[in-house]
């Protein structure tokens, strides 16, 4: 199936590994030209070396996307080596520091929500304009599961709740301008040097029967399955589909919506 998505330019933000690298190599697949960025120049950089080895064309920008300054920063380098934005895929996102509610404090609380909802916030209201002058675009939030049941700790199930929350609100008042917006909601999903990673390593018995008592197929998801629905989504073949929120979890939620 040809997804039409040739030549169209598109930010993936934490796409230095994981599930936004998936993501930013699925959309570099397609013919877009894509934008990553991390924290971590060199691991950044690694990243960015491997998709131009494809044939990709990939700019690769070192943020932190916490800081207010930096989605306008992005957005900027990318529409002067690009010239012009169609996608935007908010991937960067998180918990650190965050435990037990009555042990979690204003700190942590502020942080989550700076790397996650205020980051979508910033990042898709600058995107905007941009993608106005192209005549529209696609903005695809990556939440969790945990956003739409509870399972995580307090503080990142308040913040990926908003994330679909916000996508809604934003689909609704951006379709006039032919702006789509969606979110996928991951369950668990295993790549080196992800938090699973860690978990697996440091409890391999504990980690094995929590696949196969919480994950009907009994195995993590992987991040090249999160990207392809988000490709999808991201290209014309997904025309109608805006304000929805799809899980990829191999069936782990247990809600009914």
């Amino acid at each position: 199936m040809d997804l039409r998505l040739t030549d169209n330019v598109a930010i993936v933000t934490g796409s230095s590994r994981g599930i936004g690298k998936a993501i930013a190599t699925g959309l570099a697949a397609e013919g877009c030209r894509v934008t990553l960025c991390g924290r971590d120049a060199d691991v950044l950089e690694q990243s960015a070396t491997e998709l131009r080895r494809t044939g990709a064309k990939v700019l690769a920008v070192t943020a932190d996307l916490s800081r207010p300054e930096d989605p306008a920063r992005l957005i900027e380098e990318t529409a002067r080596a690009f010239g012009r934005v169609d996608i935007l895929v908010n991937n960067v996102g998180g918990a650190r520091g965050a435990g037990p509610f009555l042990e979690t404090f204003d700190t942590a609380w502020q942080a989550a929500v700076d790397l996650n909802l205020l980051a979508v916030v910033r990042f898709s209201r600058l995107v905007v304009p941009e993608m106005q002058k192209v005549g529209g675009g696609v903005i695809v939030n990556i939440s969790s599961i945990w956003g739409r049941e509870t399972g995580g700790t307090a503080t990142y199930n308040a913040v990926k709740a908003a994330e679909i929350s916000l996508t809604k609100s934003l689909a609704r008042e951006l379709a006039p301008m032919n702006i789509r917006v969606n979110s996928v909601a991951p369950g668990s999903i295993y790549f080196p040097g992800g938090s699973w990673d860690r978990r697996l390593q440091a409890d391999p018995e504990g980690i094995t029967a929590f696949m196969k008592r919480e994950i009907p197929f009994g195995r993590f998801g992987k991040p090249e399955e999160v990207a392809d629905v988000v490709v999808f989504l991201c290209s014309e073949r997904a025309s109608w589909v805006t304000g929805a929120c799809l899980n990829v979890d191999g069936g782990q939620s247990r809600s009914n919506i």
